[in-house]
């Protein structure tokens, strides 16, 4: 596949990462594609099992909270398409499932891109607070060159 990957979580900076590598990708030809990692939410895994009306409702909870967290993430990857087709710049872009710095080192991998482009503060506090920097990690993890933009 080749050109640059762009991870968004709509953070300002992630913003800043697709500018950044929307204007480079317009200067030397490159695609660009952006995607977005939907963590699952925890599920619940208390010690006692609670009443079957209760695990259904959480279920339901789940899956409510992944539905609004593919939504919110497909009109992240839409507004980047917005930005990349104003500037002239040929964009895809992709949802994806797991562990942020896991899943966009993989699929950079598996997708030959020549460089990662992410934002230096991520949207998720709790998250960083809980597994530090995804910018960080991934920059520790990538087997191609990871840009962190400020």
């Amino acid at each position: 596949m080749g050109g640059y990957l762009v991870a968004l979580d709509g953070s300002p900076s992630s913003t800043d990462a697709l500018n950044y590598a929307v204007d480079l990708a317009a200067d030397t030809n490159a695609s660009v594609t952006a995607i977005h990692v939907v963590v699952p939410t925890e599920v619940f895994t208390g010690g006692d099992v609670p009443p079957t009306s209760f695990a259904e409702a959480d279920r339901e909870l789940l899956l409510t909270s992944v539905e609004d967290a593919e939504t919110r993430g497909q009109e992240l990857l839409d507004d980047a398409v917005a930005s990349a087709e104003r500037e002239g710049v040929e964009i895809e872009t992709g949802l994806l499932y797991g562990e942020p710095v896991e899943r966009i080192t993989e699929f950079a991998e598996d997708n030959d891109f020549d460089a990662i482009f992410v934002g230096h503060r991520g949207a998720s506090e709790r998250y960083e607070t809980l597994f530090g920097s995804v910018a960080k990690q991934v920059a520790g993890r990538a087997t191609v060159p990871v840009t962190i933009v400020r």
